[in-house]
């Protein structure tokens, strides 16, 4: 079967947009990575639209991480996503599902998208934690010498997926590449996490870099700027309302009284085409075909 596909961007965070609504067939991790091997196609996050489970959506969305593992949120690949069923039915309101729940998506134009991330998770056991804290505005986790940490007391959430985040200095000087896999991997987390690095610049601006958890080490990520918004805003370093500058762009994000987080931002396409995907079983069955003059077009 062929299944259209649009590669795009979320102010940097590498999106692959592909509409199985059609398919009788359902992706699965090899495909993902087979996907993501290709050039034309390669993603820190796939976003599968599929038919609406619940009344009243206009799609679910699966994601895929680069390495095939499955994800509950991706507030960059939902602004993508957005920003296709917004072409296609000329519609602002937007309403997605994951497998973490229901989003709210307001398209007003490419560069000013607005997602409903939900209510943030602070309890131990709903980021999930393999041991219980009290208070997850600070938990007991530092990376290097025991009398000298070069990261200590991160901020943990779920926003979707698990988060957490460590307060510095200076983000640009910490080796996030390196620290970022064993962090990842960590026994504290029993479901891997996200490892943010965050330094507030003000109390309405964080600067944020992000090691994905299954996609490494990214431009920007959505969920991950929610997640250290709220947490900069529960100790009191920011108010409600910042913007999160990652190194493809800002974001701003603002928690409401009513415990939802909003967050804004652009999408963009690149280029769009067709993916075959064969009947058997999986990567070398995939064939890309780009369309020559999609490349580059914005919407």
């Amino acid at each position: 079967m062929n299944a259209p596909f649009a590669k795009m961007n979320g102010i940097g965070n590498r999106i692959t947009v592909l509409d199985m609504r059609g398919a009788e067939t359902r992706l699965d991790a090899s495909q993902a990575r087979a996907i993501a091997a290709d050039p034309r196609t390669e993603f820190d996050q796939l976003m599968v639209i599929e038919p609406p489970k619940s009344a009243g959506t206009d799609a679910f969305m699966t994601i895929f991480n680069t390495d095939g593992s499955l994800s509950g949120a991706c507030g960059n690949g939902t602004r993508c996503v957005a920003l296709v069923l917004n072409r296609e039915s000329g519609r602002e309101a937007i309403k997605l599902e994951t497998s973490a729940g229901l989003l709210d998506v307001r398209a007003r134009n490419a560069d000013a998208i607005t997602v409903d991330m939900g209510e943030p998770r602070f309890g131990w056991a709903e980021i999930p934690l393999a041991v219980p804290f009290e208070d997850t505005r600070a938990i007991d986790l530092s990376f290097g010498p025991v009398d000298a940490p070069i990261l200590s007391r991160p901020s943990a959430a779920n926003i979707g997926n698990p988060h957490v985040i460590y307060w510095v200095e200076d983000v640009e000087a910490i080796d996030l590449g390196r620290i970022g896999p064993i962090l990842e991997r960590d026994p504290m987390f029993p479901e891997r996490a996200n490892i943010s690095i965050a330094e507030v610049t003000s109390d309405h601006s964080i600067t944020l870099r992000v090691w994905e958890r299954g996609a490494g080490l990214t431009l920007a990520c959505g969920s991950a700027a929610c997640a250290t918004a709220v947490s900069a805003a529960r100790l009191g370093k920011t108010g409600r309302i910042v913007d999160v500058r990652l190194p493809g762009g800002v974001l701003n994000i603002e928690w409401r009284a009513d415990n939802h987080i909003l967050m804004t931002g652009a999408a963009e396409f690149e280029h769009e085409g067709v993916i075959a995907l064969g009947q058997g079983n999986l990567g070398d069955e995939i064939r890309i075909d780009v369309a020559p003059d999609t490349v580059a077009r914005r919407a």
